[in-house]
């Protein structure tokens, strides 16, 4: 969800970057030890850090540090190391269980009518103003996105 979350608000909360050679064997991502970040730092990750891997054929995307579970491969790219605020990783938690409720083909939230009337009954359910003809995620949370939004370019 985080890689979702970022690319809706173009906002991936970089805290630097490295480029080189990146090697996934066995499910696990391996840093390797020469590469400098953009600061001239070693490259380091904390447990529990947020990284974004672009470039690679099967792995691009959010990840939460050690990553396991991706597709073992070769590739040039960049691993960008991510500082998310608190509320931002609360906000990603509370999008998720919207999701979890709102987000399947059955939920009232994604059917596209938004009101409906029979036999002397009749209904209407709020839109989010996404134009996509469904309730969405983006459009439940937008107040609480814009905070984080960036403009496209920048």
């Amino acid at each position: 969800m985080y890689s979702q979350v970022c690319r809706e608000l173009n906002n991936y909360f970089e805290y630097d970057k490295v480029f080189g050679r990146f090697e996934i064997i066995n499910g696990s991502l391996i840093l390797p030890q020469h590469l400098n970040t953009q600061k001239g730092e070693i490259l380091r990750i904390q447990d529990d850090q947020y990284f974004r891997i672009a470039g690679s054929v099967f792995n691009d995307g959010v990840y939460q540090f050690p990553a396991t579970g991706l597709h073992d491969e070769t590739f040039d790219g960049a691993l960008w190391l991510l500082a998310f605020p608190i509320d931002f990783v609360a906000l990603v938690s509370d999008i998720e269980e919207w999701q979890k409720k709102n987000g399947g083909v059955d939920s009232a939230a994604m059917s596209p009518f938004t009101s409906e009337s029979f036999g002397g009954y009749s209904y209407s359910k709020g839109s989010n103003d996404t134009g996509k003809g469904a309730n969405t995620w983006q459009g439940a949370f937008k107040a609480r996105l814009n905070a984080y939004r960036r403009i496209k370019g920048i």
